[in-house]
């Protein structure tokens, strides 16, 4: 049976799906042969499509809005847009922090709110509309966080800025506190409000959403109250809102995934309120570790705590009767939680581990949603690009100086999955219970979704491992049933793929010598290296016989692979 790469080109890759590990001062593990591959079976039903595709992989953030107006940001932008135009939502801190835009890790400032020598409000949209105006110039839409608070409008605003970098510093300073004035504060959001529908329009600015805050339950980063005054502040905002645009849609609490109560507490007090709420929101994070074993040093991901985050604010949702029919979007979903830190347990960031988890995670987070009857419409990556920081810096970013990384391309082939889901069934699919209890620390987990959409059957496939290490290479049987009858006269498949050679800016960087300063020539290669790439120079012809094809090929390990079949045209 024809294999869709070549055996030899797979024996002498490097082991570079693993290349962001924790450099082991004995490396002799790493440069070991991998085993044989291992078989693995995946059936797919084309004969039976169900659920609609709801492209939940469409959100993104960061926590430094004026990265988005410059080069790098811009150039980023413009490919998360061109995924789905007009479809895709951008989530970010700091819109109505006091500052003359000058941006630094996790911070950013805007100077939407002053008050002149009479104590009067003064709003100075400038900023903030240079960063919305970037967005929709790229297709895309504002997810609007209505924080953080304007320093005239601070309980303590005294210090302002917080000195927090990377493993010292103060996050929480007076950007974090409730409003002197509540008042103030809703008018501030009502004017706000309006001045975008001037500028982008009422129907436009319908179809964005706005949230309260960020992760008000964490009160030694985020937020400076009580639980009490953030209910408060978020009431007066969403009046606000919903004053100037009594069709927008709003919610939260984007409060972090804790496994407190603060997701009930914000429901009861919504119902008993009346405050109106379109949408609910949390966010839920993994735990990378570093582990010493006799490999020597490698990252563990985290999976199962990832899994576990999530489903403690499902269950609490799934509990109320009043909420739970709302659609719900996982406002930050990511592998660990700070962007903007680096060390040890975050070197998988560059490389196909961040991939791999990528495509592991958001069918996991979709089946545990179903699992409750909830409806998710959304699972926002906390991931963007930091400015004019050295090439893969080691932050948790989709590009670095303007080149995709390889979890970029994970979004390219999401976007590619479309129409409706039919089964898929991998017999080394781990379970959704057993990752969650176990996370994948044995055995691989090698799994598949599947759809179709008119002429055109997509199939996704990972090969996920928790632990960063070279491992067998899947040896994938990919079982097509019951194709349409457009597909009778044979099919054309392209598979495009994640892994240490392909669609791999990083490897490609390393591969070079890792240079600080890439040349104009280098720069050239790292963007073709990190362009989506296919297996072979062409599509693969098949024969089905009966609505029926099988076709195989090898997967590495952390390696992801979209196998898109059409039939001939003509």
């Amino acid at each position: 049976m024809k294999r869709l790469i070549l055996a030899s080109m797979l024996a002498a890759a490097p082991v570079v799906a693993n290349a962001d590990r924790v450099p082991d001062p004995n490396p002799t593990a790493a440069s070991t042969p991998n085993p044989a591959a291992f078989p693995v079976t995946i059936a797919i039903d084309a004969g039976r499509p169900g659920k609609i595709v709801d492209p939940v992989w469409r959100f993104f953030g960061a926590d430094e809005p004026n990265y988005a107006t410059m080069k790098d940001g811009r150039t980023t932008l413009a490919t998360l847009g061109a995924l789905a135009p007009d479809q895709v939502y951008f989530r970010t801190h700091n819109l109505l922090t006091s500052g003359d835009g000058t941006p630094a890790l996790k911070w950013g400032s805007t100077g939407i709110y002053g008050e002149d020598a009479n104590g009067a409000p003064v709003y100075d949209w400038t900023v903030v509309d240079r960063i919305f105006d970037t967005y929709r110039a790229r297709g895309i839409k504002p997810y609007v966080e209505l924080g953080f608070m304007p320093e005239a409008l601070s309980t303590r605003p005294i210090p302002y800025q917080h000195d927090w970098r990377p493993g010292s510093g103060t996050l929480r300073t007076g950007w974090a506190y409730p409003p002197r004035d509540y008042d103030r504060w809703e008018t501030l959001i009502y004017q706000w409000v309006r001045h975008c529908i001037d500028r982008y329009g009422r129907d436009e600015v319908a179809s964005w959403y706005f949230e309260t805050w960020n992760e008000a339950n964490l009160p030694q980063y985020y937020w400076g109250g009580t639980r009490a005054e953030f209910f408060r502040l978020h009431d007066a905002a969403i009046r606000g809102v919903r004053r100037a645009l009594p069709q927008a849609r709003v919610g939260g609490p984007d409060s972090a995934g804790a496994g407190d109560d603060f997701l009930t507490a914000f429901m009861a007090h919504a119902q008993a309120a009346g405050t109106p709420t379109d949408f609910l929101s949390f966010h839920a994070k993994g735990q990378p570790d570093v582990i010493q074993d006799a490999t020597g040093r490698h990252v563990r991901m985290g999976l199962n705590t990832h899994l576990k985050a999530a489903d403690h604010e499902f269950a609490a949702i799934a509990a109320s009767p009043a909420f739970r029919n709302k659609p719900i979007i996982i406002g930050e979903s990511d592998p660990e939680g700070c962007a903007a830190c680096q060390g040890p347990a975050n070197a998988y960031r560059n490389g196909t581990m961040y991939s791999s988890y990528t495509a592991a995670s958001f069918p996991r987070l979709l089946a545990l949603a179903e699992r409750r009857s909830l409806t998710l419409r959304g699972i926002l990556t906390w991931a963007f690009e930091f400015e004019d920081q050295p090439p893969f810096a080691g932050f948790r970013q989709l590009t670095s100086n303007g080149i995709d990384l390889p979890v970029m391309n994970m979004f390219k082939l999401f976007a590619k999955l479309t129409g409706r889901y039919v089964p898929a069934v991998s017999d080394h699919q781990l379970g959704l219970d057993a990752v969650m209890r176990d996370g994948v620390r044995g055995a691989a987990d090698v799994g598949s979704v599947a759809s179709i959409d008119g002429r055109s059957l997509a199939v996704l496939v990972w090969h996920y491992h928790d632990d960063d290490l070279p491992g067998p290479d899947a040896a994938i049987r990919l079982r097509l049933r019951n194709l349409p009858p457009a597909f009778a006269r044979g099919a054309l498949v392209t598979q495009y793929r994640i892994d240490g050679m392909h669609s791999n800016s990083f490897a490609a960087w390393r591969a070079m010598g890792s240079p600080l300063a890439p040349t104009d020539a280098q720069r050239a290669t790292l963007l073709k290296a990190a362009a989506l790439a296919t297996i072979g120079t062409t599509p693969i012809r098949l024969s089905p016989r009966q609505g029926d094809a099988d076709l195989a090929f090898d997967l590495p390990r952390q390696g992801v692979a979209l196998l898109v079949a059409t039939p001939p045209s003509g």
